[in-house]
């Protein structure tokens, strides 16, 4: 989630939103630190700085992260992406990119973004 924010160089006060309303609502994070966000956020930061930083993170991914929460995360990745109710080249390049490194279908891929889509449409 914190790298999708990142992605566009622009953490917008919408997307920390989402994310604080995602880790403090969603079952999957029910027995997560929320003291651990700070310091989870720095490191996606400080891999960012790195020329092989998202090999790093996507083998962190995939070291921490059981694979039944792949299409999971996906899915509250796009709601970071929609949150701000815009999309960057960098965001949809990143989470292109996710969903390859998480081997998700590709109909899969697209219901999850076309609902993360939906739930952030506005007026």
């Amino acid at each position: 989630m914190v790298a999708v924010s990142a992605s566009d160089e622009t953490i917008r006060t919408a997307e920390l939103l989402s994310i604080e309303r995602m880790v403090n609502s969603l079952p999957v994070f029910a027995d997560y630190d929320e003291a651990r966000m700070k310091a989870t956020s720095v490191t996606v930061l400080d891999l960012f700085e790195k020329e092989d930083g998202l090999d790093t993170l996507f083998g962190m991914i995939h070291d921490s992260l059981p694979e039944r929460l792949y299409e999971t995360a996906y899915a509250l990745a796009c709601d970071v992406a929609a949150s701000d109710g815009l999309l960057q080249e960098t965001e949809l390049q990143l989470l292109a990119e996710i969903r390859y490194q998480l081997d998700i279908n590709r109909l899969h891929g697209a219901a999850i973004e076309l609902s993360a889509r939906a739930r952030h449409m506005t007026l």
